[in-house]
């Protein structure tokens, strides 16, 4: 069984509010501007930085539903539900499904959605150029 390591833990609602936000593209007057001033750039920001760790369950819904991401996930990093799945070598994390087989840590399940960006910025610069 594997154990619980500081990169397994030290994910943070911020920093995956954040990585969301960079997946999606957006700037954080885009995503004011998106949710009709619900969530003001200068709240986003607080958030991402961990200068607020525990935002209403509705802001929490808006942001999830902008960026298309669980918003169980969310409630679970702001510490408004625990996880409903304990998961181990021999369970499937799921979160993204095509590495569901090697139970990423949620620090892991971030860099691959950086990765992810990053691969869709390439293909739209090669669109772009071609």
């Amino acid at each position: 069984m594997r154990r619980a390591t500081k990169t397994q833990t030290d994910m943070t609602l911020g920093k995956y509010l954040g990585a969301l936000r960079a997946n999606s593209g957006f700037t954080l007057r885009q995503v004011e501007e998106a949710t009709e001033r619900e969530v003001s750039n200068a709240y986003l920001s607080q958030l991402e930085n961990d200068k607020i760790s525990k935002p209403s369950p509705n802001i929490l819904y808006t942001l999830a539903a902008l960026y298309g991401a669980e918003y169980d996930r969310l409630m679970e990093l702001a510490g408004y539900i625990s996880s409903s799945k304990r998961t181990n070598d021999s369970t499937r994390h799921g979160r993204i499904a095509t590495f569901s087989e090697f139970n990423l840590t949620p620090d892991e399940e971030a860099e691959m959605i950086d990765y992810l960006k990053f691969i869709r910025q390439r293909r739209t610069h090669n669109d772009k150029v071609g």
